[in-house]
This record gives C-alpha cells, structure tokens and sequence, in this order.
C-alpha cells in the first residue's frame, strides 16, 4: 500500500525542510498563526487559513478523501487534482449584525481554507469522484488497472 507516512504532521516539516527552506519558512509562519487561532479563547472555531479535518484512507481499489466542512455548501468548494496532488479550497462568509433594542442577533463564521493532499502514483485522475453531504466532502480516487495488479497480500503464518 502507499506510504501514508509522508503525509503525517509530524513528518511534513522534516521532509519539506529538506525539499525547499522556504516551504520550511511558509509552514512555520502558517503553524504560528494556526496555533495562535487555536489558543485564542475569544475566537469561536473559524476556518482561519487552518486546514479543516481530513481522513485519507486506502483500499486496493481506491484512496478516499474525508473533509470537514460543516455549514458549507458545495458551490462554495473548488476541487483539483493533478497525477501528485489533491487540492480543495473554499471559502465561507460570515454576517454578523447586532442590535442593542429589541435585541437582535445574526451570526455565521467566515474563513477560507486550503487544503492539499499528496496523491500516490497510480490514481486514475479522470474517475475520480467528488460529493458533498451532510457537511462532509467525500472524494474517491479510484486506482489504475496497473496499480491494483502490482498489489498482493502476504499472508502471515504463525512462526
């Protein structure tokens, strides 16, 4: 299966820094304002240039994408994706109005997010799929003929 590991937080810096200091540069500059957002007990929880939650899963058919992104709507999502690379961006607006008489209150969050996932070779581009329900955007990237065919299972016998 593809290594998933490249992909883990905490592996991404490392990598990168060896890649190009200034994705080194851009990813500590975003981690201070991520984690500025996050300590800040005022701040309800916005998409703040934060990347929104994300599941990537993989069988021997296909990677899935699990995003996140309640109270969105699906015109509001863009989704690309290219032979290494998975992206979806978006953006939400928020109106906030309040009234001292007759108290009155009108209130959404606001925020654009970015979100990019690294694609293992072998993804048929032209198949894949994107849908948007219940807050979760659902992209399935099904596997080449040729990449389910180098795929086999060992067995693990008791030693």
């Amino acid at each position: 299966m593809w290594n998933l590991r490249r992909n883990l937080p905490w592996n991404r810096r490392e990598e990168e820094s060896g890649r190009n200091p200034l994705m080194s540069l851009q990813q500590e500059i975003d981690d201070i304002f991520t984690n500025f957002w996050r300590r800040s007990p005022r701040m309800p929880n916005l998409f703040t240039g934060t990347e929104p939650s994300t599941d990537v899963s993989e069988t021997d058919d296909e990677v899935e994408v699990s995003i996140e992104l309640p109270g969105m709507d699906e015109k509001d999502i863009e989704v690309n994706i290219s032979d290494e690379m998975l992206t979806v961006r978006g953006e939400k607006k928020a109106e906030r109005e309040e009234k001292k008489k007759d108290y009155y209150l009108s209130e959404r969050t606001y925020g654009s997010f970015h979100r990019a996932v690294p694609l293992p070779p072998g993804i048929n581009t032209d198949k894949a799929e994107a849908t948007f329900k219940k807050g979760v955007l659902t992209i399935r990237l099904p596997k080449t003929e040729e990449a389910k065919s180098r795929m086999r299972r060992i067995e693990v016998k008791k030693g």
